[in-house]
């Protein structure tokens, strides 16, 4: 008894910090059990659902008692992983490499500009929406116009009434585009500075008028002796235009300037069909101005198409062709940037948007 005693007055000081902390320990259960049996205790009792209640679906955000009364459900709430940031808008223009797939059309949706503006700014394209190929590099700008190199004794006036050739650039804009960096208290341009004209154009190159349109007859064609000087005589006259591919979806560029047609989704191989009644022209094979494979319909009072990039022909010339006949199978000939059919349609010798037209 004397040796415990005397082991508990050497260690006293061990023992009495266990004690210490076995009854803070001891305390703060306590404390615990007692309040969430208080806060449950307050908790407005669950609503049993009844006919005239509907379907007892638990409001938001209203406190619910769980059922072994262990604590409150939680409020649903949607899970946002990412955060939405609204688009700021671009004021530099940036580099896009082509890559296989690409088309003109595809790549001025992606940055929400139209196809001609790409035009403007790339001459390694000289105009013509055919000439894109995998791995060149474009100038995308921010907004729709073309850049200038500013010119020593230019203003603002004479440069926008310069690019108002498709579209109406103003002087205003030109000042206030952010991208360009004006000073607006001393609005002045330093010769040598590139600036953005929004809103500007200019004039493209009618790469379609390298194709002449060849008329059934001589009295009657519309193009040179190379394409018109065939005497077909007289044929069917189309009363309306069709679709000449199964497919009525574009798939490289539009109808618009420097691209005289449209471009319409067909397979290496899949069927081209005559877009009205009338008779072939021209049915001719190699590069063609880069049409490649080529077809021309004269369909009577001065309407003529033009089916281009075919991989097979299966007519020829003057042979009568009724709507929806089967002319030839598109490709990729000639200046073509994937298998397509570009489709014009010419009124007199000039193109006219095939969209206003076909059915």
């Amino acid at each position: 008894m004397k040796n415990i005693l005397e082991n508990i007055k050497v260690n006293r000081f061990t023992i009495t910090s266990w004690i210490m902390t076995v009854f803070v320990v001891v305390a703060l259960l306590g404390s615990t059990l007692f309040y969430r049996n208080s806060r449950a205790a307050t908790l407005p009792p669950v609503v049993q659902p009844t006919p005239e209640s509907g379907t007892g679906q638990v409001q938001p955000g209203v406190p619910v008692i769980v059922a072994n009364n262990s604590g409150v459900s939680s409020i649903n709430r949607e899970l946002q992983l990412k955060t939405n940031i609204p688009e700021r808008p671009r004021y530099e223009s940036i580099l896009y490499r082509v890559s296989r797939g690409d088309a003109m059309l595809s790549i001025a949706d992606e940055f929400k500009v139209k196809p001609e503006t790409i035009l403007y700014v790339n001459k390694q394209l000289e105009d013509n929406p055919h000439n894109l190929k995998p791995g060149m590099e474009l100038t995308i700008p921010p907004v729709d116009g073309v850049y200038y190199e500013w010119k020593d004794g230019d203003t603002f006036e004479t440069v926008a009434q310069k690019f108002s050739v498709e579209s109406q650039a103003k002087a205003e804009d030109i000042i206030n585009f952010p991208g360009n960096k004006i000073d607006l208290t001393d609005p002045k341009i330093e010769p040598g500075t590139l600036v953005m004209i929004p809103g500007g154009s200019r004039a493209l190159r009618n790469w379609a008028a390298d194709l002449q349109t060849a008329g059934r007859s001589n009295t009657g064609s519309t193009g040179t002796s190379d394409f018109g000087s065939n005497s077909c005589g007289g044929g069917p006259v189309a009363s309306g235009f069709g679709w000449p591919a199964d497919d009525h979806t574009l798939s490289g560029n539009p109808y618009g300037p420097g691209h005289l047609g449209i471009d319409i989704s067909a397979p290496e191989g899949s069927n081209v069909y005559a877009a009205g009644n009338g008779v072939v022209t021209m049915a001719q094979g190699g590069y063609n101005y880069g049409y490649g494979n080529v077809i021309q319909i004269d369909h009577g009072n001065g309407y003529v198409t033009v089916y281009a990039h075919l991989s097979q022909i299966n007519v020829s010339v003057c042979t009568p062709v009724g709507q929806g006949s089967l002319i030839g199978y598109s490709g990729n000939t000639g200046n073509s940037f994937g298998a397509h059919l570009h489709f014009e349609i010419r009124i007199g010798g000039t193109n006219v948007n095939p969209y206003d037209i076909v059915q």
